[in-house]
């Protein structure tokens, strides 16, 4: 498929990875997938990848050389499933002249420099990401800035409950906006209002819903969230969808039907995220836009 012949003004999700913790693969993963995170999120023409799971190796065979010249790729976090699907990415082969910006807002300005070249390198890996063909710019933010590129699209982020912090995105386009909520443990009381007010209005939030109410009080701390405390933010923020995602990798294609099934009875419009699922959001009068930014350096 030439991903670029299907871009449209609206804003656009494709799901290329939906486990968290790490991939799944037999008959029984088929319908909801086994790689773990990587979303495609493009505001009309312009693409942005969310996380570097082992999805990004999918994504990579499904643009192929179409990719722009210029990538960015926002990291919730460096997390061995956010980040494992880098030296698996075909368009970083293929091309010398591409650029691949990644952007880090959870270590406190620092960029994902540090981090993904102690993980790719010897004795854990044998090359390092600057070995590949094409290059590497690594940036960093701190989480609850707007990110305003040089083209003018900017995207909204904010700071997120999980050990060592996380952070959580908003892509705004045509008068429609989606926001990207994994990794999260949800806190007390709940829904936090600062989050509330961050994905407030939003026409679709992707949260990480990867344990069941019993499964989470064995998992307290450990830094994820159930599709229950996902309904109960849409609910308090009036966001018209919600979308499960980061799914735990013991939960196969009958249990998450079943589980899709209890939560639409709550929320008609709550799916449970399935790889290679795409939309598009058409697009509406114009939604107003962040009353501050920061510039930041980035590609094209």
């Amino acid at each position: 498929m030439n991903r670029r012949a299907a871009s449209s003004d609206g804003l656009q999700i494709c799901f290329w990875g939906t486990r968290g913790s790490t991939p799944v693969s037999g008959a029984a993963f088929c319908e909801f997938g086994g790689h773990t995170p990587c979303v495609e999120v493009r505001c009309g023409e312009r693409l942005f990848i969310v996380d570097a799971g082992t999805g990004l190796s999918s994504l990579g065979e499904a643009w192929g050389d179409e990719l722009p010249d210029n990538v960015d790729i926002l990291l919730s976090h460096l997390h061995l499933d956010h980040v494992g699907g880098f030296p698996f990415f075909k368009p970083a082969v293929l091309n010398k002249d591409r650029v691949i910006h990644t952007w880090c807002g959870h270590l406190n300005g620092a960029s994902a420099e540090e981090g993904l070249d102690r993980l790719f390198s010897p004795p854990i890996f044998p090359i390092n990401l600057e070995r590949l063909p094409a290059r590497f710019r690594h940036h960093g933010f701190k989480a609850g800035e707007t990110l305003t590129f040089r083209d003018g699209t900017t995207v909204e982020t904010h700071l997120l409950n999980h050990p060592g912090g996380a952070t959580g995105f908003r892509f705004r386009h045509g008068g429609r906006s989606v926001c990207y909520i994994s990794d999260i443990e949800h806190t007390t009381p709940w829904p936090d209002p600062a989050l509330v007010a961050f994905v407030r209005g939003a026409d679709l939030i992707i949260f990480d819903g990867m344990f069941t109410e019993r499964e989470y009080s064995h998992c307290q701390g450990w830094g994820h969230s159930t599709w229950q405390k996902g309904v109960e933010l849409c609910q308090g923020a009036d966001v018209g969808a919600l979308a499960i995602f980061h799914l735990y990798p013991g939960h196969n294609d009958a249990y998450l039907r079943k589980l899709e099934a209890e939560m639409q009875a709550v929320m008609p419009t709550a799916f449970v995220a399935r790889e290679r699922q795409s939309f598009t959001l058409a697009p509406r009068a114009a939604e107003a836009a962040p009353a501050e930014g920061r510039t930041v350096p980035a590609g094209a």
